[in-house]
């Protein structure tokens, strides 16, 4: 087991059945209010991926995050009408030491999501 939480993600565009590349993807911390404190920035890269999300400390602690993807500017790019303008999903991090990848399966009028390995 690793001795540090992680985060990753994965987006598939299922309407191409290809890997989304070039998402903005933020990662951030919810409070207790609810507010959503931006602590990593990306993009996926060609397959689609990014490996690591982080706080610059690099120390994910346990508590509610939350992944926001860019899906307008994705769409636009690729010269596609989407219902979507954002995706979050919210999701919990435990206390001990894991890793958490959520990917998001994604089409201009639907998506879905579950916890990967």
């Amino acid at each position: 087991m690793s001795s540090a939480t992680t985060i990753s993600t994965h987006v598939l565009d299922t309407s191409l059945g290809m890997p989304a590349a070039n998402i903005g993807v933020t990662l951030s911390r919810v409070g207790e209010r609810g507010v959503a404190t931006p602590i990593s920035t990306n993009v996926t890269n060609a397959d689609g991926r990014v490996g690591a999300m982080a706080p610059s400390d690099g120390i994910v602690e346990r508590g509610s995050y939350e992944l926001r993807f860019d899906v307008a500017a994705y769409f636009a790019a690729t010269s596609r009408n989407s219902f979507y303008t954002t995706v979050c999903i919210n999701f919990e991090v435990s206390g001990e030491p894991q890793h958490y990848h959520v990917p998001l399966l994604l089409s201009p009028f639907g998506y879905s999501t579950y916890r990967g390995s």
